[in-house]
């Protein structure tokens, strides 16, 4: 188990050179980037084109300029933002804690909802909690996102005004998008969740443990849930990622002040240093989350060892 995870953490530079090298080469198939600094209405000779070209680096081979580049990111500059002239890390720090609370209480509220309610539906295959879990999973994938917000946005705050329609506040504040953002994070959860109890539950050892008279209660948390959590895991993982990256949809429709709105505000605005800090930072963010994930497995399940 150390030597494997002593090899991803090697790895893991690894492959963010290679993740800053796509994302460099990317960058500068954008066109020449004085355009973006510059208004078109500007006027300015050829040698102030040319001059404005070597204090930014274009004059230098494409290798030199990613290294510079490169080495300004590793130490947490990412350039200055287009659009809000300060350095992108600095926003990118402003929004993420808007993120992180958002992303841990929708995270709660889908592990909450989603591995109770999957754990109930095996358990219960065939009788109405079975369809009634099933059912709310159904809705939670095939409902669009976008609509499932504005929709509780109709209802419970325009029509009968109990919450507020957006922004960041208090406790009400997060009501809406933490059950719409949940919601439809929670239904896979409960599907994996559903799909890996069946298997377990149907397994040999499973069988034995009844057979030797283990209440229904140790059978399934103890012998059947822990077993069938792995799957769970591997999403639970990935989706807090996802929810610290920003959901991008739900904190537009909700005007959130978070990662996905900045995102959003980044592309709108053709803000590459800004864009480009964001990429990084979601990518190590995916990284780690793997490696967490990895780890989980064995502590979970000692059946799996690394090499």
């Amino acid at each position: 188990m150390q030597r494997f995870i002593l090899r991803r953490l090697l790895s893991m530079p690894l492959v963010m050179v290679a993740i800053t090298a796509l994302i460099f080469g990317l960058s500068q198939q954008a066109g020449d980037p004085r355009y973006l600094y510059l208004s078109p209405y500007t006027k300015m000779s050829p040698a102030e084109w040319e001059a404005i070209g070597r204090s930014m680096g274009l004059d230098r081979p494409l290798v030199v300029r990613y290294w510079l580049w490169l080495s300004k990111a590793a130490r947490g500059d990412f350039g200055e933002s287009i659009a809000y002239h300060v350095n992108s890390l600095d926003l990118i720090k402003r929004s993420l804690r808007a993120t992180l609370e958002l992303a841990a209480v929708s995270f709660a509220f889908s592990m909450g909802i989603g591995i109770p309610l999957g754990v109930l539906s095996a358990v219960s295959r065939g009788s109405i909690w079975d369809y009634v879990a099933r059912s709310f999973a159904l809705l939670g994938q095939s409902v669009p996102p976008f609509w499932l917000a504005i929709v509780m946005i109709l209802v419970f705050a325009v029509e009968l005004g109990w919450l507020p329609t957006s922004r960041r506040g208090g406790w009400t504040h997060y009501v809406l998008p933490v059950v719409t953002l949940g919601w439809v994070a929670s239904a896979p959860l409960l599907r994996l969740t559903r799909s890996s109890m069946l298997e377990v539950l149907d397994s040999e050892y499973v069988k034995f443990a009844r057979a030797k008279g283990v209440g229904a209660w140790a059978t399934i948390w103890k012998h059947a849930f822990r077993n069938a959590l792995v799957t769970p895991l591997t999403y639970a993982a990935i989706l807090m990622a996802s929810f610290i990256t920003g959901a991008v949809v739900i904190e537009t429709v909700f005007a959130w002040p978070g990662i996905g709105r900045l995102s959003v505000q980044a592309a709108l605005n053709n803000d590459f240093p800004l864009i480009t800090g964001l990429a990084l930072f979601f990518s190590g963010l995916f990284l780690l989350a793997s490696l967490l994930s990895d780890i989980a497995y064995a502590a979970i399940d000692p059946r799996i060892r690394y090499t």
